[in-house]
């Protein structure tokens, strides 16, 4: 429901771009895909950063941003979903601490597409889309392991960290 509020008010006070993406509900993790203009993913950061400002009693904690990108050809997503992972999803704990964040991060980009187009498949072959995506594609599913790992990662940046970095005027070096 607040992301729901938040893009619809951010659809009427501003006049951009629609959202879609995938807010995907983990029992302690939340992994949050949007696709949208770059001001409405800066205003979506914005309101990420106030909200981890507020301390414990947050709705949200320890949030993490990944990957922005611009300029993105095609969306996964044509419209908004959330989705449920009922089951705890896993994966060998060796394997991820032998690899760097940058290849972590790789391979959920790697699963997203094919998570998305799961996802659209049955919604057009099914009326009932209140199914949870576990049922539907278990090892498509980014684990759990792997979004705690990434949320301690120094690597990735916070809402505020981002933003103080994304604001910040760049300062080549002279001699480049």
């Amino acid at each position: 429901g607040y992301h729901r509020e938040f893009f619809e008010n951010a659809l009427e006070d501003h006049s951009r771009e629609q959202v879609s993406g995938l807010l995907l509900l983990y029992s302690s993790y939340i992994l949050h895909v949007v696709e949208s203009c770059s001001s409405t993913i800066h205003l979506i950061i914005q309101d990420l950063a106030s909200l981890q400002n507020q301390g414990h009693s947050a709705l949200l904690q320890e949030i993490k941003v990944l990957v922005v990108a611009h300029n993105i050809p095609t969306r996964l997503f044509p419209d908004w979903y959330v989705a449920i992972a009922t089951a705890p999803v896993t994966c060998p704990q060796d394997s991820m601490q032998s690899q760097s964040t940058a290849e972590v991060v790789a391979e959920c980009l790697t699963l997203l597409p094919q998570l998305a187009a799961c996802i659209q498949s049955f919604e057009d072959d099914s009326e009932d889309t209140n199914e949870s995506v576990h049922t539907l594609a278990p090892e498509l599913l980014i684990p759990a392991e792997t979004i705690n790992y990434l949320c301690n990662a120094e690597e990735c940046a916070s809402p505020e960290d981002f933003l103080r970095i994304y604001l910040s005027p760049s300062q080549p070096a002279l001699d480049s």
